[in-house]
C-alpha cells in the first residue's frame, strides 16, 4: 500500500517543517494587512483631497439639493432649489433657511447646500415661441 521509505517518520523534521510554513503565512498575513492599511490611507487622502470645504455667514444665498429627485431622475430636471437665505448656522453643521417669500424657516444638513451664484433679484423671462403654426389660427387670417 504504500510505501514507508517515503513517509518522514522523523518527527523533529516534520514539526520544524510545519512551524517553518506557520510562520510563512503569519508573514504573508502580516504583509496583506500593512498594504491593505496603505491603501486605505491613499484612498482617504485622495478622498479627502477632493472636499471642498464650504463655509456659510447669515445673509447667504444657497441652493438646496432635492434627494427626491435621486429616487425618480427626471433627465433635465435641477436637483438644486432655491436661492434660499442662510438666516443661522450651528457649529454642527446644521443650516436654518428662509424661503425666499420669508414666511418660513426650516433646517437642513450643511452638505445640501451649496452657494448661490447668482443675484438676489436676478429674474429671467424666457419669451414662449410656437414651433408649429396654429392651423386654427392660420384660417382666422385668411
Amino acid at each position: 500500500m504504500w510505501d514507508l521509505k517515503k513517509l518522514n517518520l522523523d518527527w523533529a523534521e516534520a514539526a520544524n517543517l510545519r512551524m517553518t510554513q506557520l510562520n510563512e503565512i503569519e508573514e504573508f498575513r502580516l504583509h496583506a494587512y500593512e498594504s491593505a492599511t496603505m491603501y486605505k490611507e491613499r484612498m482617504k487622502f485622495i478622498h479627502d483631497k477632493k472636499i471642498l470645504k464650504r463655509e456659510f455667514n447669515s445673509g447667504d444665498l444657497v441652493l438646496l439639493f432635492n434627494s427626491r429627485l435621486k429616487l425618480f431622475p427626471g433627465k433635465l430636471k435641477s436637483k438644486w432649489f432655491g436661492p434660499f437665505k442662510v438666516v443661522r448656522v450651528s457649529p454642527n453643521g446644521a443650516i436654518e433657511l428662509e424661503s425666499e417669500d420669508g414666511t418660513q424657516t426650516f433646517k437642513v444638513n450643511g452638505q445640501r447646500v451649496k452657494h448661490y451664484l447668482g443675484t438676489a433679484g436676478e429674474r429671467h423671462v424666457i419669451e414662449q415661441i410656437a414651433l408649429r403654426d396654429d392651423p386654427t389660427a392660420a384660417s382666422t387670417k385668411d
